[in-house]
């Protein structure tokens, strides 16, 4: 059985592949991509002329925050095997690298999967709904 990273040493990962990517590799495409959501938001949400900079400001969050509950999150949450995939995506890795900061996802703590689960089905729809509610205009 491969050694892991993860904290406590004794944490049982059957199967476990070592991370493929590096903290540049994960994060260079999730800046990139939160950046890209932020900009269309910020410019699509000017052309509605009742919206203050604020209002525009939490269409941005909610797209944000709605889009990585619902992708990168919802990735963790229906797959449960993502330490010990041969062939991992690229979330696969991302919560490879997460985990090293709190490894009750890599550990599938009961809790951590379940506050996920909700997230993934109510905060994540919830915050795109924001974003269309705040768009009537559009």
């Amino acid at each position: 059985m491969a050694a892991h990273p993860y904290s406590p040493a004794s944490l049982d990962l059957p199967g476990y592949v070592p991370q493929r990517l590096s903290q540049l590799e994960i994060l260079g495409p999730y800046l990139g991509t939160s950046l890209f959501v932020l900009l269309a938001v910020w410019l699509l949400s000017g052309r509605c002329s009742r919206l203050s900079k604020v209002d525009r400001l939490l269409m941005c969050w909610w797209a944000f925050t709605g889009l990585t509950h619902l992708v990168v999150e919802g990735s963790f949450v229906f797959t449960p095997d993502f330490f010990s995939k041969e062939n991992p995506s690229y979330f696969d890795e991302a919560m490879k690298e997460y985990s090293k900061g709190d490894s009750r996802y890599v550990g599938r703590d009961t809790a951590t999967v379940t506050l996920e689960a909700i997230t993934v089905l109510l905060e994540g729809p919830g915050s795109l709904l924001a974003v269309y509610v705040s768009s009537s205009c559009l």
